[in-house]
């Protein structure tokens, strides 16, 4: 397991450094975006269940519904509403 590891850091570690600075600069400032919607995702998932508690409706804070909202937005939103009125 701990040479798979070794071996997994060094693919990483060759493909950053065969990108240029430019591309390496663009992919992580999308791959910071996506962490702070993924965060921010996750304080909408928690105010949908103080707000829905009160009417009877459940939304699941997990990784999935954390990803769902970050990656589709207001779409995502209305998904997951969607899902936990019919379910």
């Amino acid at each position: 397991m701990r040479i798979l590891v070794i071996v997994a850091l060094g693919v990483v570690s060759l493909i950053l450094l065969s990108m240029s600075r430019t591309t390496l600069e663009k992919n992580m400032e999308r791959l910071s975006v996506f962490w702070f919607r993924l965060a921010f995702a996750f304080f909408i998932l928690f105010l949908m269940n103080i707000a829905g508690g009160f009417i009877g409706i459940y939304v699941p804070v997990n990784i999935a519904s954390g990803v769902i909202l970050a990656v589709l937005g207001i779409p995502g939103f209305a998904a997951l509403c969607g899902f936990a009125i019919l379910f």
